[in-house]
């Protein structure tokens, strides 16, 4: 018997578009300092092609030349957040899914590998763009190389 995928194995092509066109500021919770980790890479990807990065860790003291925060929290009082890209296990993604809704911050992404079905569609269900098991770089790339971005 062929299981039937989840309704949110997929976000809707024009989330993935309003959240790289409509973003400036990207929260990354989850990065480090440590280079060989995907939050660097994409990261540094997404940083590199203008977009504010504000690393989430509360370990790290600056990543890519910005300051680090603790919390998604103490990163929102002191910028504006558009979008946060939530490098946690998926066990893990409850927490910064409902602080990146208490902080107004209008796409919610997890990436690949990462899924929370019950917290994507709270987060649809109040009104947020939340796509997950995707990556921001490798959408970021596949729109550019079509010249969709």
């Amino acid at each position: 018997m062929t299981q039937r995928p989840s309704p949110f194995d997929d976000a809707p092509e024009q989330d993935v578009i309003d959240s790289l066109t409509r973003s400036t500021t990207i929260a990354v919770i989850g990065l480090g300092p440590r280079t060989d980790r995907a939050s660097y890479g994409v990261a540094t990807y997404l940083q590199s092609h203008g977009y504010r990065i504000v690393p989430v860790h509360p370990d790290a003291g600056e990543v890519l030349g910005e300051k680090a925060y603790p919390t998604l929290t103490q990163a929102a009082a002191e910028h504006n957040i558009d979008l946060v890209d939530i490098f946690r296990r998926s066990s893990e993604t409850d927490d910064p899914i409902d602080e990146a809704m208490a902080i107004g911050a209008r796409f919610i992404w997890l990436p690949l590998g990462v899924r929370n079905d019950s917290a994507i569609a709270r987060a649809r269900q109040a009104g947020f763009t939340a796509v997950q098991n995707r990556c921001l770089k490798i959408e970021h790339m596949a729109y550019i190389s079509h010249g969709r971005l």
